[in-house]
């Protein structure tokens, strides 16, 4: 056989000796549309460094059936037109298989409709607001609700502190936030705890003292914080200058090394709850801890694990799915595999769980994930024993 000739029946020749997998495998583009700038780049950054890392050790290990994982990254910046621009650029124009994120609640809820119209999964790592799985049947969310978290931390905030009256603080223009305040309010009725004040705050705030005031006088035994991360920090450093000593009970939002970088020990005695902790001694979370400060030289949070635990659910979903080369069949393919996925993670045993359903409409899958409940001593988050 002339040169020529055999090269040309390469392809063919490869095939039958069984080595296609391997040698001719597409990649598979993932999506994610994250804050990397902006006020929310402290949760973004965490999560974009959790994706790396578990994709790296997965096309480490071959990929997922011969074809290599490529993440596609996008900057949302935390904003709500942003989403929605960084999710048509993934779906129509880089035509990924999926779409992780984005990384707050208000932009999820602005983001979501365009992934379920376009019949392609937005895989949430960090939104918990109630209500953005029931977009519709391609919303899919490995973070725990906070409905299901702040019960079980009141709860364990209130038997260690001896907690009777509780006064309240939450960001009144943010769908995470706000849907926080909902929960705990319900909680602390259904918990028989007083509150004795409610105070609220805007999205860019750095002035507290007037609320502060408000909640001195009413002398409460902790103070519940629905915010994000800086603005609890600035809250807490505030409540401190003012003399008050009252521990804080907050949600996953205060889960960030951003609050001990601004409040430093003044935070200490928070309590929040989250599906992920650093002492958590099962191997997977001990290598995962290891790995990522050996790639980025940092303690890993509760948003980098989400964001791991994600991708490999999304690998271990994608090895059930024969790929077509149908984007839209393959795009199906993967919704249908995801639901039946169980993980056992950075984040500990994770399934889903079909999310409620109003008036018959289609939605798609929670988080089923037990909570651990943190204290924050000497500038970092412990579990509360």
């Amino acid at each position: 056989m002339q040169l020529d000739t055999m090269l040309k029946k390469l392809p063919a020749l490869i095939l039958g000796a069984g080595l296609a997998g391997t040698v001719l495998a597409a990649d598979i583009k993932l999506g994610a549309a994250e804050a990397l700038t902006g006020p929310a780049a402290k949760y973004g950054i965490a999560i974009k460094n959790g994706f790396t890392l578990a994709a790296d050790e997965v096309n480490a290990k071959g990929g997922v059936n011969g074809s290599k994982l490529v993440l596609v990254l996008e900057d949302e910046q935390g904003k709500k037109e942003e989403a929605i621009n960084v999710f048509k650029k993934l779906i129509f124009q880089d035509k990924v298989l999926l779409v992780f994120g984005p990384t707050l609640s208000n932009s999820a809820f602005a983001a979501g409709p365009i992934a379920n119209a376009a019949k392609v999964v937005a895989f949430g790592t960090s939104n918990t607001a109630e209500g953005i799985t029931a977009m519709g049947p391609f919303s899919f969310r490995n973070s725990v609700m906070e409905a299901d978290v702040l019960p079980v931390t009141v709860r364990a905030a209130s038997r260690h502190f001896g907690l009777k009256k509780v006064a309240v603080m939450y960001g009144n223009d943010d769908a995470f936030t706000k849907n926080g305040y909902d929960v705990f309010k319900n909680t602390l009725e259904t918990q028989k705890i007083q509150v004795t004040n409610t105070e609220t705050y805007a999205k860019g705030d750095v002035d507290f003292k007037a609320q502060l005031t408000k909640i001195k006088a009413s002398n409460p035994d902790a103070i519940v914080c629905s915010c994000l991360a800086e603005e609890a920090a600035n809250i807490i450093l505030q409540t401190r200058a003012l003399g008050m000593k009252q521990p804080f009970i907050g949600g996953n939002g205060l889960n960030s090394p951003k609050l001990f970088e601004i409040a430093k020990d003044a935070g200490d005695n928070t309590v929040m709850g989250s599906p992920w902790s650093a002492e958590n001694a099962a191997p997977a979370n001990k290598a995962f801890v290891a790995a990522y400060k050996a790639k980025f030289n940092a303690e890993p949070d509760q948003f980098a694990a989400q964001a791991y635990d994600a991708f490999y659910i999304v690998a271990e979903a994608l090895k059930k799915v024969k790929l077509s080369g149908s984007l839209d069949k393959d795009r199906l393919a993967l919704r249908d595999a995801l639901p039946a996925v169980k993980h056992d993670g950075a984040t500990g045993k994770f399934t889903f769980r079909k999310a409620p359903s109003k008036d018959g409409k289609e939605v798609g899958y929670d988080a089923q994930q037990d909570a651990v409940v943190n204290i924050a001593k000497g500038g970092k988050f412990v579990v509360l024993k």
